[in-house]
Protein backbone atom coordinates (compact mmCIF):
# COMPACT_ATOMS: atom_id res chain seq x y z
CA UNK A 1 0.00 0.00 0.00
CA UNK A 2 1.16 3.61 -0.43
CA UNK A 3 2.98 4.71 2.73
CA UNK A 4 0.94 7.91 2.83
CA UNK A 5 -2.10 5.74 3.62
CA UNK A 6 -0.56 3.40 6.22
CA UNK A 7 -1.41 3.62 9.89
CA UNK A 8 -0.65 0.97 12.46
CA UNK A 9 -3.40 -0.25 14.74
CA UNK A 10 -3.13 -1.69 18.22
CA UNK A 11 -4.03 -5.27 18.99
CA UNK A 12 -7.53 -6.26 19.99
CA UNK A 13 -9.62 -7.16 16.95
CA UNK A 14 -13.35 -7.54 16.62
CA UNK A 15 -13.94 -9.26 13.26
CA UNK A 16 -17.20 -9.55 11.42
CA UNK A 17 -18.67 -13.02 10.86
CA UNK A 18 -20.73 -12.27 7.78
CA UNK A 19 -20.24 -12.40 4.02
CA UNK A 20 -22.16 -12.20 0.78
CA UNK A 21 -25.51 -13.96 0.93
CA UNK A 22 -25.33 -17.44 -0.57
CA UNK A 23 -27.01 -17.96 -3.90
CA UNK A 24 -29.46 -20.77 -4.66
CA UNK A 25 -31.96 -22.64 -2.47
CA UNK A 26 -32.07 -22.03 1.27
CA UNK A 27 -29.94 -24.39 3.34
CA UNK A 28 -29.65 -25.16 7.03
CA UNK A 29 -27.91 -22.41 8.99
CA UNK A 30 -24.15 -22.84 9.19
CA UNK A 31 -22.18 -22.11 12.33
CA UNK A 32 -20.64 -18.65 12.39
CA UNK A 33 -16.87 -18.55 12.01
CA UNK A 34 -14.81 -17.79 15.10
CA UNK A 35 -14.78 -14.09 16.02
CA UNK A 36 -11.09 -14.27 16.93
CA UNK A 37 -8.44 -15.28 14.37
CA UNK A 38 -6.87 -18.71 14.85
CA UNK A 39 -3.08 -18.75 15.13
CA UNK A 40 -1.38 -20.81 12.42
CA UNK A 41 2.42 -20.76 12.83
CA UNK A 42 4.44 -19.77 9.78
CA UNK A 43 6.40 -22.54 8.09
CA UNK A 44 9.21 -20.00 7.80
CA UNK A 45 9.92 -16.28 7.84
CA UNK A 46 12.86 -15.27 5.67
CA UNK A 47 15.83 -13.16 6.74
CA UNK A 48 15.06 -9.45 6.77
CA UNK A 49 16.07 -7.03 4.01
CA UNK A 50 14.73 -3.62 5.12
CA UNK A 51 16.10 -1.67 2.16
CA UNK A 52 13.99 -3.47 -0.42
CA UNK A 53 10.43 -2.52 0.68
CA UNK A 54 8.90 -5.74 -0.63
CA UNK A 55 5.33 -5.53 -1.91
CA UNK A 56 3.77 -8.17 -4.19
CA UNK A 57 4.44 -11.88 -4.79
CA UNK A 58 4.18 -14.53 -7.48
CA UNK A 59 5.40 -18.14 -7.72
CA UNK A 60 6.97 -20.02 -10.63
CA UNK A 61 8.12 -23.62 -11.01
CA UNK A 62 11.68 -23.73 -12.36
CA UNK A 63 12.55 -26.48 -14.89
CA UNK A 64 14.93 -27.95 -12.29
CA UNK A 65 11.93 -28.64 -10.04
CA UNK A 66 12.43 -25.83 -7.53
CA UNK A 67 9.70 -23.27 -6.91
CA UNK A 68 10.67 -19.61 -7.03
CA UNK A 69 8.91 -16.96 -4.99
CA UNK A 70 9.41 -13.62 -6.78
CA UNK A 71 8.79 -10.36 -4.93
CA UNK A 72 8.68 -6.79 -6.17
CA UNK A 73 10.95 -4.42 -4.22
CA UNK A 74 9.75 -0.82 -4.43
CA UNK A 75 12.64 1.04 -2.79
CA UNK A 76 15.51 -0.91 -4.37
CA UNK A 77 13.64 -0.95 -7.72
CA UNK A 78 14.31 -4.65 -8.18
CA UNK A 79 12.76 -8.07 -8.25
CA UNK A 80 13.92 -10.39 -5.46
CA UNK A 81 13.90 -14.15 -5.97
CA UNK A 82 13.48 -16.51 -3.01
CA UNK A 83 13.40 -20.29 -2.73
CA UNK A 84 9.69 -20.80 -2.06
CA UNK A 85 10.31 -23.91 0.06
CA UNK A 86 12.83 -22.39 2.47
CA UNK A 87 12.69 -18.59 2.13
CA UNK A 88 16.37 -18.44 1.12
CA UNK A 89 17.15 -15.33 -0.93
CA UNK A 90 18.54 -16.50 -4.27
CA UNK A 91 19.14 -13.33 -6.30
CA UNK A 92 17.96 -9.83 -7.14
CA UNK A 93 17.23 -8.55 -10.63
CA UNK A 94 17.14 -5.07 -12.12
CA UNK A 95 17.72 -1.64 -10.64
CA UNK A 96 16.37 1.87 -10.93
CA UNK A 97 15.87 3.16 -14.46
CA UNK A 98 13.65 3.38 -17.51
CA UNK A 99 15.48 0.97 -19.83
CA UNK A 100 14.25 -2.58 -20.49
CA UNK A 101 15.13 -4.74 -17.52
CA UNK A 102 15.14 -1.76 -15.16
CA UNK A 103 12.31 -0.68 -12.85
CA UNK A 104 10.89 2.32 -11.00
CA UNK A 105 8.72 1.38 -8.02
CA UNK A 106 7.68 -2.10 -9.20
CA UNK A 107 4.45 -3.18 -7.54
CA UNK A 108 2.00 -5.72 -8.96
CA UNK A 109 3.36 -8.95 -10.42
CA UNK A 110 1.84 -11.86 -12.36
CA UNK A 111 3.13 -14.90 -14.24
CA UNK A 112 1.76 -16.75 -17.24
CA UNK A 113 3.81 -19.70 -18.43
CA UNK A 114 7.39 -18.46 -18.69
CA UNK A 115 6.42 -14.78 -18.96
CA UNK A 116 6.66 -12.45 -15.98
CA UNK A 117 4.54 -9.27 -15.88
CA UNK A 118 5.48 -6.36 -13.58
CA UNK A 119 3.49 -3.17 -12.95
CA UNK A 120 5.83 -0.21 -12.46
CA UNK A 121 4.15 2.70 -10.73
CA UNK A 122 6.70 5.39 -11.54
CA UNK A 123 7.51 4.17 -15.07
CA UNK A 124 3.75 4.02 -15.68
CA UNK A 125 3.94 0.76 -17.59
CA UNK A 126 3.71 -3.01 -17.49
CA UNK A 127 6.99 -4.71 -18.31
CA UNK A 128 7.14 -8.30 -19.56
CA UNK A 129 10.21 -10.48 -19.01
CA UNK A 130 11.04 -14.10 -19.76
CA UNK A 131 11.82 -16.69 -17.10
CA UNK A 132 14.21 -17.90 -15.84
CA UNK A 133 16.64 -15.43 -17.45
CA UNK A 134 14.59 -12.22 -16.86
CA UNK A 135 15.18 -11.14 -20.43
CA UNK A 136 13.01 -8.12 -21.34
CA UNK A 137 10.33 -8.99 -23.91
CA UNK A 138 7.93 -6.04 -24.12
CA UNK A 139 6.27 -3.13 -22.34
CA UNK A 140 2.72 -1.83 -22.63
CA UNK A 141 0.27 0.58 -21.02
CA UNK A 142 2.56 3.62 -20.95
CA UNK A 143 0.09 5.59 -23.08
CA UNK A 144 -2.78 5.19 -20.59
CA UNK A 145 -1.49 4.22 -17.14
CA UNK A 146 -0.76 6.90 -14.55
CA UNK A 147 -0.04 4.96 -11.34
CA UNK A 148 -0.36 1.20 -11.93
CA UNK A 149 -0.42 -0.96 -8.83
CA UNK A 150 -2.23 -4.32 -9.01
CA UNK A 151 -2.15 -6.81 -11.85
CA UNK A 152 -4.12 -9.95 -12.70
CA UNK A 153 -4.09 -12.11 -15.86
CA UNK A 154 -6.91 -14.23 -17.28
CA UNK A 155 -5.24 -16.55 -19.80
CA UNK A 156 -6.98 -18.11 -22.77
CA UNK A 157 -7.48 -21.86 -22.67
CA UNK A 158 -5.12 -22.38 -25.64
CA UNK A 159 -2.34 -20.30 -24.06
CA UNK A 160 -2.08 -17.94 -27.02
CA UNK A 161 -3.38 -14.85 -25.28
CA UNK A 162 -4.82 -13.37 -22.11
CA UNK A 163 -6.76 -10.46 -20.71
CA UNK A 164 -4.73 -8.28 -18.35
CA UNK A 165 -6.41 -6.18 -15.63
CA UNK A 166 -4.38 -3.36 -14.08
CA UNK A 167 -5.49 -1.14 -11.19
CA UNK A 168 -4.56 2.51 -11.73
CA UNK A 169 -4.55 4.38 -8.41
CA UNK A 170 -3.61 7.82 -9.71
CA UNK A 171 -4.02 10.70 -7.27
CA UNK A 172 -3.83 14.49 -7.42
CA UNK A 173 -2.21 17.26 -5.37
CA UNK A 174 1.40 18.15 -4.69
CA UNK A 175 1.82 15.10 -2.47
CA UNK A 176 -0.44 12.86 -4.55
CA UNK A 177 -2.83 12.46 -1.63
CA UNK A 178 -6.01 13.91 -3.14
CA UNK A 179 -8.64 11.62 -4.60
CA UNK A 180 -9.80 12.26 -8.16
CA UNK A 181 -13.40 13.41 -8.57
CA UNK A 182 -16.00 10.64 -8.79
CA UNK A 183 -16.44 11.19 -12.53
CA UNK A 184 -12.82 10.09 -13.16
CA UNK A 185 -13.02 6.89 -11.15
CA UNK A 186 -14.26 4.99 -14.19
CA UNK A 187 -10.51 4.77 -14.98
CA UNK A 188 -9.55 2.83 -11.86
CA UNK A 189 -9.05 -0.47 -13.73
CA UNK A 190 -7.44 -0.71 -17.18
CA UNK A 191 -7.92 -3.75 -19.37
CA UNK A 192 -5.62 -5.02 -22.12
CA UNK A 193 -5.90 -7.79 -24.66
CA UNK A 194 -2.63 -9.71 -24.95
CA UNK A 195 -1.46 -11.92 -27.81
CA UNK A 196 1.56 -14.22 -27.37
CA UNK A 197 3.81 -15.33 -30.22
CA UNK A 198 5.80 -18.54 -30.40
CA UNK A 199 9.11 -16.67 -30.08
CA UNK A 200 8.07 -15.21 -26.73
CA UNK A 201 6.80 -11.89 -28.00
CA UNK A 202 3.84 -10.08 -26.46
CA UNK A 203 1.45 -7.73 -28.23
CA UNK A 204 -0.98 -5.65 -26.17
CA UNK A 205 -4.11 -3.75 -27.19
CA UNK A 206 -5.93 -1.40 -24.83
CA UNK A 207 -9.54 -2.37 -24.19
CA UNK A 208 -10.43 0.71 -22.14
CA UNK A 209 -11.11 1.16 -18.45
CA UNK A 210 -13.88 0.69 -15.92
CA UNK A 211 -14.96 1.60 -12.40
CA UNK A 212 -18.14 2.56 -10.57
CA UNK A 213 -18.51 6.34 -10.18
CA UNK A 214 -21.32 6.33 -7.62
CA UNK A 215 -20.80 7.75 -4.14
CA UNK A 216 -21.40 4.38 -2.50
CA UNK A 217 -19.67 2.04 -4.94
CA UNK A 218 -16.69 3.98 -6.32
CA UNK A 219 -13.21 2.46 -6.25
CA UNK A 220 -11.27 5.18 -4.46
CA UNK A 221 -7.84 3.75 -3.56
CA UNK A 222 -7.12 0.53 -5.42
CA UNK A 223 -4.23 -1.88 -5.50
CA UNK A 224 -4.82 -5.64 -5.32
CA UNK A 225 -7.04 -7.37 -7.87
CA UNK A 226 -7.75 -11.03 -8.64
CA UNK A 227 -10.36 -12.96 -10.59
CA UNK A 228 -12.26 -16.22 -10.87
CA UNK A 229 -13.42 -17.00 -14.42
CA UNK A 230 -15.50 -19.98 -13.23
CA UNK A 231 -17.78 -17.56 -11.36
CA UNK A 232 -17.33 -14.53 -13.66
CA UNK A 233 -15.88 -12.56 -10.76
CA UNK A 234 -13.25 -9.93 -10.10
CA UNK A 235 -12.46 -8.93 -6.54
CA UNK A 236 -10.86 -5.50 -6.17
CA UNK A 237 -9.45 -4.25 -2.87
CA UNK A 238 -10.44 -0.67 -2.06
CA UNK A 239 -8.14 0.68 0.69
CA UNK A 240 -10.13 3.85 1.27
CA UNK A 241 -10.82 4.64 4.91
CA UNK A 242 -13.05 4.23 6.81
CA UNK A 243 -14.80 1.74 4.53
CA UNK A 244 -12.04 -0.45 3.14
CA UNK A 245 -13.48 -3.58 1.54
CA UNK A 246 -13.42 -5.94 -1.45
CA UNK A 247 -15.75 -4.93 -4.27
CA UNK A 248 -17.12 -7.37 -6.84
CA UNK A 249 -17.10 -6.85 -10.61
CA UNK A 250 -17.73 -9.15 -13.55
CA UNK A 251 -14.87 -10.00 -15.89
CA UNK A 252 -16.43 -7.60 -18.38
CA UNK A 253 -15.86 -4.79 -15.90
CA UNK A 254 -19.43 -4.35 -14.70
CA UNK A 255 -19.90 -3.59 -10.99
CA UNK A 256 -22.36 -5.99 -9.42
CA UNK A 257 -23.11 -3.57 -6.58
CA UNK A 258 -21.97 -6.18 -4.07
CA UNK A 259 -19.09 -5.97 -1.64
CA UNK A 260 -17.92 -7.60 1.53
CA UNK A 261 -19.51 -5.98 4.57
CA UNK A 262 -17.55 -2.85 5.41
CA UNK A 263 -16.78 -4.07 8.93
CA UNK A 264 -15.09 -7.24 7.66
CA UNK A 265 -11.74 -5.44 7.58
CA UNK A 266 -10.49 -3.76 10.73
CA UNK A 267 -7.91 -1.77 8.76
CA UNK A 268 -7.20 -2.10 5.04
CA UNK A 269 -8.19 -4.77 2.54
CA UNK A 270 -4.97 -5.63 0.74
CA UNK A 271 -3.67 -8.72 -1.07
CA UNK A 272 -6.27 -11.15 -2.38
CA UNK A 273 -5.78 -14.63 -3.88
CA UNK A 274 -7.96 -17.46 -5.16
CA UNK A 275 -7.46 -20.92 -3.66
CA UNK A 276 -8.91 -23.28 -6.26
CA UNK A 277 -9.76 -26.82 -5.13
CA UNK A 278 -11.16 -27.99 -8.46
CA UNK A 279 -13.03 -26.24 -11.28
CA UNK A 280 -15.53 -24.44 -9.00
CA UNK A 281 -14.75 -25.31 -5.37
CA UNK A 282 -12.30 -23.58 -3.11
CA UNK A 283 -11.71 -20.38 -1.17
CA UNK A 284 -10.58 -16.80 -1.37
CA UNK A 285 -7.90 -15.45 0.96
CA UNK A 286 -7.60 -11.72 1.65
CA UNK A 287 -5.32 -9.61 3.80
CA UNK A 288 -6.39 -7.30 6.61
CA UNK A 289 -3.22 -5.19 6.86
CA UNK A 290 -2.84 -4.98 10.61
CA UNK A 291 -0.12 -4.69 13.25
CA UNK A 292 1.12 -6.33 15.38
CA UNK A 293 -0.19 -9.27 13.31
CA UNK A 294 -1.74 -9.44 9.86
CA UNK A 295 -5.15 -11.13 9.74
CA UNK A 296 -5.93 -13.36 6.77
CA UNK A 297 -9.67 -13.76 6.10
CA UNK A 298 -10.85 -16.89 4.29
CA UNK A 299 -14.09 -16.89 2.24
CA UNK A 300 -16.00 -19.57 0.37
CA UNK A 301 -15.23 -19.35 -3.32
CA UNK A 302 -18.82 -19.34 -4.61
CA UNK A 303 -20.74 -17.42 -1.96
CA UNK A 304 -17.94 -15.32 -0.44
CA UNK A 305 -19.22 -16.25 3.00
CA UNK A 306 -16.42 -15.83 5.53
CA UNK A 307 -15.46 -19.19 7.03
CA UNK A 308 -12.78 -17.94 9.40
CA UNK A 309 -9.59 -15.97 9.86
CA UNK A 310 -6.02 -16.79 10.77
CA UNK A 311 -2.88 -15.01 11.92
CA UNK A 312 0.69 -16.15 12.13
CA UNK A 313 3.02 -15.59 15.05
CA UNK A 314 5.17 -13.00 13.27
CA UNK A 315 3.75 -11.72 9.97
CA UNK A 316 2.50 -8.12 10.15
CA UNK A 317 1.38 -5.24 7.88
CA UNK A 318 1.22 -7.49 4.83
CA UNK A 319 0.86 -6.06 1.36
CA UNK A 320 0.95 -8.83 -1.22
CA UNK A 321 0.19 -12.54 -0.99
CA UNK A 322 0.47 -15.46 -3.37
CA UNK A 323 -1.22 -18.84 -3.07
CA UNK A 324 0.17 -21.95 -4.72
CA UNK A 325 -2.23 -24.88 -4.58
CA UNK A 326 0.12 -27.21 -6.47
CA UNK A 327 1.80 -29.44 -3.92
CA UNK A 328 5.42 -30.55 -3.65
CA UNK A 329 7.58 -32.43 -1.16
CA UNK A 330 7.84 -29.45 1.22
CA UNK A 331 4.22 -28.32 0.97
CA UNK A 332 2.16 -31.33 -0.20
CA UNK A 333 -1.12 -29.35 -0.25
CA UNK A 334 0.45 -26.07 -1.35
CA UNK A 335 1.32 -22.89 0.50
CA UNK A 336 0.17 -19.36 1.21
CA UNK A 337 2.99 -16.82 0.88
CA UNK A 338 2.90 -13.36 2.44
CA UNK A 339 5.10 -10.29 2.75
CA UNK A 340 6.08 -9.43 6.33
CA UNK A 341 6.53 -5.74 7.25
CA UNK A 342 7.98 -4.87 3.82
CA UNK A 343 11.26 -6.63 4.67
CA UNK A 344 10.85 -10.39 4.42
CA UNK A 345 8.60 -13.15 3.10
CA UNK A 346 6.81 -15.94 4.93
CA UNK A 347 5.00 -19.17 4.09
CA UNK A 348 2.04 -20.97 5.64
CA UNK A 349 1.46 -24.67 4.97
CA UNK A 350 -2.06 -25.01 3.56
CA UNK A 351 -2.49 -28.28 5.47
CA UNK A 352 -2.26 -26.25 8.67
CA UNK A 353 -4.81 -23.72 7.39
CA UNK A 354 -7.23 -26.51 6.41
CA UNK A 355 -6.92 -28.12 9.83
CA UNK A 356 -7.25 -24.85 11.77
CA UNK A 357 -10.38 -23.66 9.97
CA UNK A 358 -11.85 -27.14 9.31
CA UNK A 359 -11.97 -26.47 5.58
CA UNK A 360 -12.92 -28.85 2.78
CA UNK A 361 -10.46 -31.75 3.01
CA UNK A 362 -10.61 -32.12 -0.77
CA UNK A 363 -8.36 -29.05 -0.87
CA UNK A 364 -5.59 -31.34 0.44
Amino acid sequence: MPKTHRRLLAAGLLLCATGFAAAGPATAPRPAPPSVPIVVPEAYVSAESPGDELDSLATWRHPDGRTWLIATAKSSHQLVVFDADTGERLRAVGGKGTEPGQFKRPNGIAIHGDRLFVAERDNRRIQVLSLPDFRPLATFGDSELRAPYGLWLNPDADGRGADAYVTDSFMYGERFDQLPPLAELDQRVRRYRLAFSADGGVRAESRGSFGDTSEHGALRIVESIAGDPAHDRLLIADEYHPKSTLREYTLAGKPTGRQLPEDTFSFEAEGVALWACGPRRGYWVSVDQLAPLTVFHVFERRTLRRVGSITGRTVATTDGIALRDEGNARFPSGALYAVHADKSVAAFDLRDVIAALKLDRRCR
